[in-house]
């Protein structure tokens, strides 16, 4: 819980009494390795903070499963639209190793904003970073080279490398496993 409790202040600045209300609506959840946080198709009414443990974000397209993000241990996961729109989700949430984390429903969520006098402010900074990431993630993917986008995500997540399927990192950056595995063995020979 120190953890979580740290990040909260870390993104959001608060006081310690809203922190205190904030994280007593978050309640402890552990998903198995395999099952899902999600499924394509359901709404989520659930935003998490992953404690400990790793979420695959992914979709399948013609047999093909395109994973758009790994979600590790520090940050947040939800499929945002859903939970903030009410509308079906588009993408599959599978643990891939035991994996706990502090959970808050929709319905407690949206308690908050009778709760927290500022919430409005501190939603904003919170969804202000979401976007954020999402922002510098297509910058990367248009800006950067396969081998750039590598060598950045390997500096950020090297014990991933060890944890993982390849394949789930490679369709990540937006490269097939064997230009990974390629500059992969480029980068170890240097």
């Amino acid at each position: 819980m120190q953890k979580f409790n740290q990040s909260l202040q870390a993104y959001f600045n608060l006081n310690e009494n809203d922190l205190v209300k904030i994280a007593s609506y978050f309640k402890s959840e552990t998903i198995e390795k395999d099952d899902y946080f999600l499924h394509a198709g359901n709404q989520c009414k659930k935003l998490s903070f992953i404690n400990d443990g790793i979420l695959r974000i992914y979709m399948t397209i013609d047999r093909k499963e395109i994973t758009q993000w790994i979600s590790t241990s520090g940050y947040f996961v939800t499929e945002i639209s859903s939970f903030m729109f009410e509308t079906p989700a588009r993408w599959e949430m599978q643990a891939l190793s035991k994996t706990t984390l502090f959970t808050i429903s929709k319905e407690n969520y949206e308690r908050l904003n009778q709760e927290i006098e500022n919430w409005h402010l501190i939603e904003k900074a919170f969804i202000s970073k979401c976007f954020a990431m999402l922002e510098d993630r297509v910058f990367s993917h248009l800006s950067m080279t396969a081998e750039e986008r590598f060598e950045f995500f390997f500096s950020q997540n090297k014990a991933l490398f060890n944890e993982i399927p390849q394949q789930y990192i490679a369709s990540m950056l937006g490269m097939s496993p064997e230009t990974l595995s390629r500059i992969r063995n480029k980068q170890l020979t240097k």
